[in-house]
């Protein structure tokens, strides 16, 4: 079966339709899927039904998925990391709740912080909860020269608001990454991790982040996926961010999310 990617109207976002995701992929589908990544950012699978030792198989074919950093209760697949505001017994089965989270890219606040991350819809809100990515790499091409100017070497510091979560030694990145694979530039900053610029003043720091956020905010870099039981979600952190509108406390959302970090430091 050929594997092939439907594009969205924009850069960003692409279905790859017709593929069961609980069976073995041979390394020709892996490449055909790894290449709509690099190509689209951001791609989804509709209609899966899967367990989550295969949602682990299945990131397995892009690096190792790995347990998350952040604490959750004890559960099976350690992997699997329980995206939910679902509570048991009165306790809750997983994190981030149903509130707006903002911008960001998953892991930054790590040394080698998230390369791809996969989520899969178990039981999604009436309303609410859509995620917005913001292609990064259209965002750096379309800066001006002058604003390229003066990003250029220069490295953010990023951290957790949970500091249990962060690493032992203050963790920076550059502004400006490239990617391994294509080469192309990304802005790397964003409001929910991103703390201050490195060796700036805290005036001059938000002076820049500012600028930057703004240009973020430009809706023709973003693409927003509205989500519906059965399916899987798969980005890349380095050329993109993300954000969850918020939804009804009272609603049911669950998610298995996937994660591979730990194996790359962003360069520029």
């Amino acid at each position: 079966m050929e594997i092939k990617a439907l594009k969205s109207t924009k850069t960003r976002g692409a279905e790859i339709p017709d593929v069961n995701l609980s069976r073995r992929l041979n390394a020709q589908d892996v490449d055909s899927i790894y290449q709509a990544i690099l190509d689209h950012c951001v791609i989804y699978f509709r209609d899966q039904d899967l367990t989550q030792r295969e949602l682990v198989d299945f990131t397995n074919n892009f690096g190792v998925a790995i347990e998350h950093v952040r604490k959750q209760p004890e559960r099976e697949v350690k992997e699997i990391f329980i995206v939910s505001n679902v509570k048991e017994n009165g306790q809750e089965i997983g994190a981030l709740g149903n509130a707006e989270l903002t911008f960001h890219s998953d892991l930054s606040y790590l040394p080698k912080p998230g390369t791809l991350s996969m989520l899969y819809a178990r039981e999604v809100p009436s309303s609410g909860g859509e995620t917005t990515w913001c292609d990064c790499r259209a965002a750096y091409d379309a800066l001006p020269e002058e604003q390229k100017a003066e990003i250029k070497g220069l490295r953010a510091i990023h951290r957790h608001y949970i500091e249990e979560q962060n690493h032992q030694e203050v963790v920076d990145h550059p502004v400006v990454i490239r990617h391994p694979d294509t080469g192309r530039k990304s802005l790397y900053v964003g409001p929910h991790l991103t703390k201050n610029i490195k060796d700036f003043d805290a005036s001059e720091s938000e002076r820049i982040l500012g600028k930057l956020y703004t240009h973020l905010a430009n809706s023709a870099f973003h693409w927003t996926h509205e989500w519906r039981v059965g399916d899987v979600v798969v980005w890349d952190n380095r050329p993109t961010m993300h954000r969850r509108e918020p939804f009804p406390e009272q609603e049911r959302r669950l998610m298995w999310r996937t994660q591979i970090f730990n194996d790359v430091i962003p360069r520029s």
